[in-house]
């Protein structure tokens, strides 16, 4: 799994930027989707100016732009669109969580995208994807190239549902939900691996059920630590609908994002759900291993009492006296081994009946 490191006391400048993220190999490449209810037109691999070129005023824009490793396409991106510094840095600092702020009429999302390693099913992959609204544009900032939005390109493409209909805004709510949709999706293949590990805790000892426990237990607070913001975002975009605090979001596309904090809430109920059955694992696995400890305490009790009287019993006649009455007694010798059998069957006859093994 891959850990977000908080750098404490960090501070960025206009003209010192830096992505501190794990995609240092991805290219930054451009495309942009310009939209109305009646056409699109697409445009791949395009450069700065390009864009600033071909941008319209009257339709709908969308820039997506995937890869962070060329700060300089960055940095002149975010002054022709004339950002704050601050965003750009937020854009490119991969370790700061979910952010929803409005600045200079300008509403900037920032959210995790998590799902299943390919390569190694156990673990997961983290992406920082970021939104920026203005006007009638959205630009969206991806670590690498990606298919979480291909059916969104689709849609735009052959003009499905009623997102060329509607302003860009719509648009978000699209890919947020795209997003989320990624959570639900590593929160049920994760699951699949819990009820493993449910079925193992309570037939297995093996340690590694305990590891995978708590590798496990790890990702689901990540995913909680990741929802909860997007969460408060979401409701206060959901709340403050009648103020003047969010232009870039038209009223009648409000009831969206509160259909998205609602499946925040589901997401977050579901990873507690799961979260409750891997401590459900843990506790059985821990409860089976000291049943069984116990149950081979019961059985060196049992013969440890078992053999008591008889050490008893051999440590007298092993005390060497040259005055023993029983020394002498032609059968002696299996007279004592019978008595020493018969305290063996009435002692295990005993504990039977108590139930003790």
């Amino acid at each position: 799994m891959r850990k977000i490191k908080y750098k404490k006391g960090q501070k960025y400048h206009n003209q010192s930027y830096e992505y501190t993220g794990i995609y240092t190999d991805k290219e930054t490449e451009m495309q942009l989707f310009i939209y109305d209810e009646e056409n699109v037109t697409e445009f791949q691999a395009i450069k700065v100016d390009d864009f600033i070129k071909n941008k319209s005023e009257k339709k709908n824009n969308w820039l997506n732009l995937h890869g962070l490793t060329n700060i300089s396409l960055i940095k002149d991106l975010a002054e022709k669109l004339k950002l704050n510094s601050l965003i750009v840095s937020d854009i490119l600092n991969i370790a700061r969580g979910t952010r929803l702020d409005e600045l200079d009429e300008c509403l900037f999302f920032s959210v995790k995208s998590i799902l299943p390693n390919e390569n190694d099913k156990k673990t997961i992959r983290i992406e920082q994807i970021s939104f920026l609204i203005h006007d009638n544009l959205l630009v969206s900032f991806q670590e690498k190239r990606g298919d979480f939005f291909t059916h969104i390109r689709e849609r735009l493409r052959t003009n499905s549902g009623i997102v060329r209909k509607k302003k860009v805004d719509y648009l978000l709510y699209l890919m947020l939900d795209a997003i989320l949709e990624n959570y639900y999706i590593t929160i049920d293949d994760k699951e699949n691996e819990i009820e493993q590990l449910l079925a193992l805790s309570k037939t297995s000892d093996d340690p590694k059920i305990v590891a995978d426990i708590e590798r496990n237990r790890e990702i689901f607070y990540l995913l909680k630590r990741s929802l909860l913001p997007l969460k408060d975002a979401l409701f206060t975009i959901k709340t403050i609908k009648e103020d003047d605090e969010f232009n870039s979001i038209e009223p009648s596309n409000f009831v969206f994002f509160s259909r998205l904090h609602q499946k925040t809430i589901e997401l977050l109920e579901q990873i507690d759900y799961d979260m409750t059955s891997l401590d459900s694992a843990s506790n059985f696995y821990y409860t089976t291993q000291g049943h069984k400890m116990n149950e081979v305490m019961k059985t060196l009790t049992v013969i440890s009492s078992v053999f008591l009287p008889l050490t008893f019993i051999a440590g007298i006649y092993g005390m060497n006296f040259h005055y023993m009455p029983e020394l002498n007694e032609h059968y002696g010798y299996f007279i004592v081994l019978g008595i020493m059998f018969l305290i063996v069957l009435l002692m295990l006859f005993y504990f039977k009946r108590k139930k003790w093994f």
